[in-house]
């Protein structure tokens, strides 16, 4: 078979499951599961992948919600990363029911080929995108061992052959002090709370002086009881982000060290906590950009590069397995420009016709960028020498 050919035969192998993946878009959708939590989800999915006869591990090394399934018995091993966590409180605002069904698709399309084309494809599903970290613990538990190249495709309101990612760290902040009458006695009480929100304000000051790609956000999670009882305990949640992991560490410091004066100025002890791995920046594989962008073309969608670090900025942990495995990580419109990822108005296009309709592009896309790395035997040789640059 000529390449355009099986690029052919790729499509088809996605249009003739479209109904099923449109429903599997649609239940996730309607389903929305929190980190760690996709239990629905990661039912679906892989009931789908065995009745497809593929070989499934369902909760695989020792994730509940996380799954592998695997076709082709040698050559190339290509992975299509699926995520299908939910925001709180709005749901797939970030369009993973999208992600899911189209790595599905594009995986199950590839099966179909693999035996012939002399490849293989895994079809990993990653929980706890948002927030949790789940493919740095897939990645410390082998998941990613002998994968030679890793895609995906995200849901956004432009069409990109990649997104600005920069790296997070996630803290969870406590603040102990020591519980009082509020007016009885106050004087024998130290304030929790206030210890909070002085570091808050030494954050807010902070912000003037850090780089303008560099991002520091932070919320209460507990702030008092009532409001004549001194606070004794208190709590935020801080994501501290930078373009590499190297700037992320050094502004890291600089974040704790105004939470601490904060709490030093209160009279209060403080704790501070990684809540999940860090998120690492994300290092795109040209080699594997430019199969997506042809591809991308061929189906009617022009990809572009970011016109600034403002288009779509946020942090995934695809940036960890990019540090270990040639990855990318395009994003497929679904939404006007002017509405944004991870509010209301895009979990409503996330099941709309436009997300429909990235579902099964974004399948065949991904399918046929598949076919590009089994049909160039130095394509994948080409990627790993660039990452192996990259990190150095």
């Amino acid at each position: 078979m000529t390449p355009d050919a099986v690029k052919q035969q790729m499509a088809s192998e996605v249009d003739a499951r479209a109904p099923r993946l449109l429903s599997v878009s649609h239940q996730i959708h309607e389903t929305p599961e929190l980190c760690f939590e996709e239990h629905a989800a990661h039912d679906l999915l892989c009931t789908v992948l065995e009745d497809e006869g593929l070989d499934v591990q369902r909760s695989a090394f020792d994730l509940d919600t996380a799954f592998v399934a695997t076709a082709g018995s040698t050559g190339p091993h290509v992975a299509v990363i699926c995520e299908y966590d939910a925001l709180p409180e709005i749901g797939h605002a970030c369009g993973h029911n999208i992600i899911a069904a189209a790595g599905l698709g594009a995986g199950l399309a590839a099966a179909a080929l693999a035996d012939k084309l002399g490849g293989r494809i895994s079809i990993i599903g990653t929980p706890a995108e948002e927030g949790g970290g789940g493919k740095q613990y897939l990645l410390e538990r082998g998941a990613f061992d002998g994968i030679s190249a890793a895609m995906m495709v995200h849901p956004a309101n432009h069409e990109l052959v990649r997104m600005n990612t920069i790296a997070v760290e996630q803290l969870e902040v406590t603040y102990t002090g020591r519980p009082s009458h509020a007016s009885a006695s106050p004087h024998l009480g130290r304030n929790a709370l206030d210890g909070a929100v002085l570091g808050y304000m030494n954050v807010a000051a902070l912000r003037q002086h850090i780089r303008p790609d560099e991002r520091i956000h932070g919320v209460f999670t507990r702030a008092g009881d009532k409001p004549n009882i001194v606070p004794h305990d208190a709590a935020a949640e801080w994501y501290i982000r930078s373009p590499k992991l190297d700037s992320l560490a050094a502004l890291k410091e600089r974040v704790v060290a105004c939470l601490e004066a904060g709490a030093a100025a209160a009279g209060v002890d403080i704790e501070c906590h990684r809540q999940a791995p860090i998120f690492a920046d994300l290092i795109d594989s040209q080699v594997l950009m430019d199969f997506y962008a042809r591809n991308a073309s061929s189906m009617g969608r022009i990809v572009r590069e970011p016109k600034s670090s403002a288009a779509v900025v946020g942090s995934t942990d695809m940036g960890n397995v990019s540090y270990a495995v040639p990855s990318i990580h395009p994003m497929i419109k679904v939404a006007p420009e002017h509405v944004a990822i991870h509010t209301p108005e895009f979990a409503h296009y996330a099941e709309s016709e436009s997300g429909d309709q990235a579902v099964l592009d974004g399948a065949k896309i991904m399918a046929m960028t598949v076919a590009d790395l089994w049909l160039d035997p130095d394509a994948l040789n080409r990627a790993a020498d660039e990452l192996a640059q990259s990190l150095q």
